[in-house]
């Protein structure tokens, strides 16, 4: 396993569509733990492919409540509640600022497990936020596209801030 670096804002990787793996060998294998202890090192809950410039769809989810890491290989939302929730985004690939979007409480998601078994899952809450944000995000969709063009420049501006802060 190995800590991966992280594609930083604005990277245009981070807007591009990721392509589907289909076969799951070593690689893919190799891939997802690597996700894995880049999500925690970053920290993290979430993470995807592109976030370290692998433009392929295999997400990594582990909430505090989690034993152990869902892995998400070809995910595609299949079904999605009419309810919404609001709730704070960021991501590690935009470190330091978050804002809060609105999103489906539940959504159903269909995939294929590590093992290459296809799976359907129903998530609500956090789960639901957490696979919708990944999901956009294998779709070429930055969480900061779903804010209004008013809070998305401002948000950018704190980061570009902390960014020079950092420097």
């Amino acid at each position: 396993m190995a800590i991966r670096p992280i594609v930083r804002f604005p990277d245009p990787r981070l807007r591009q569509k990721a392509e589907p793996i289909g076969i799951i060998d070593e690689d893919v294998r190799a891939l997802a733990r690597d996700l894995t202890e880049t999500m925690h090192a970053a920290p993290g809950i979430g993470i995807t492919a592109p976030h370290i410039g692998v433009l392929r769809r295999l997400v990594v989810i582990q909430l505090e409540s989690d034993l152990e890491p869902h892995i998400y290989i070809d995910p595609d939302i299949v079904w999605s509640s009419s309810d919404m929730i609001r709730h704070v985004e960021g991501s590690v690939s935009m470190p330091g600022v978050t804002d809060e979007l609105e999103r489906y409480a539940r959504v159903r998601v269909r995939y294929h497990g590590l093992d290459g078994a296809g799976r359907e899952e129903e998530a609500e809450g956090l789960m639901a936020v957490c696979l919708q944000h990944e999901i956009d995000q294998l779709d070429g969709i930055f969480w900061i596209d779903r804010l209004s063009k008013l809070k998305r420049d401002r948000l950018i501006k704190r980061f570009e801030k902390l960014q020079r802060i950092r420097a």
